[in-house]
């Protein structure tokens, strides 16, 4: 499995990005997974369902499946931080790539998604992970780089620079300690 983070501050694109990466990986063939950081609490279940209504009486975990889907929901009773590993363990590992959106400190390689307008900092000059910049206007990034530079409005660009990098995104869960 392959795993390739897309890392910036709120409003840049990566999520637009992402589902952009994620139709054209499908239209060739490939499987993809998802891994999402939120920041805050976050229901995807509804007032009225069972999973809801389950999860609030107090079940640890629900695990709601048909033919269709599975959808895990796991309440913890304190405050957990589980590291961006321990999530990708969770998950079923048979896929071709697996796309983290967040976890700016993660140490995986990421694609750093900026834009100048947003007025947050570019992460590239601190963050050695940071492997590639995807921009909507390289003119504006606030210090040189080494770091390839996408079009953030070209993602069939991205998603073709991740396949011929595929090697470089490869997850070797010994190598962190996972």
């Amino acid at each position: 499995m392959k795993v390739a983070g897309f890392a910036g501050f709120s409003g840049a694109g990566k999520t637009t990005l992402i589902e952009q990466v994620i139709a054209l990986f499908k239209a060739r063939g490939l499987r993809v997974s998802v891994l999402k950081h939120a920041h805050h609490r976050f229901d995807i279940d509804r007032p009225g369902k069972d999973s809801y209504r389950h999860r609030k009486a107090g079940a640890f975990e629900v695990l709601i499946a048909s033919r269709h889907r599975l959808a895990l929901m796991r309440e913890f009773e304190r405050d957990t931080e589980l590291t961006v590993h321990q999530l990708i363990a969770e998950l079923h590992a048979d896929v071709d790539w697996l796309l983290i959106e967040g976890f700016r400190g993660s140490d995986l390689h990421k694609i750093e998604v900026w834009r100048a307008e947003t007025g947050h900092p570019a992460l590239y000059p601190d963050d050695e992970f940071v492997v590639a910049i995807a921009t909507d206007d390289a003119s504006r990034l606030p210090e040189p780089t080494r770091r390839v530079v996408l079009d953030l409005n070209r993602p069939s660009a991205v998603a073709d620079w991740l396949l011929e990098q595929g090697a470089r995104f490869e997850y070797v869960a010994e190598r962190y300690g996972a």
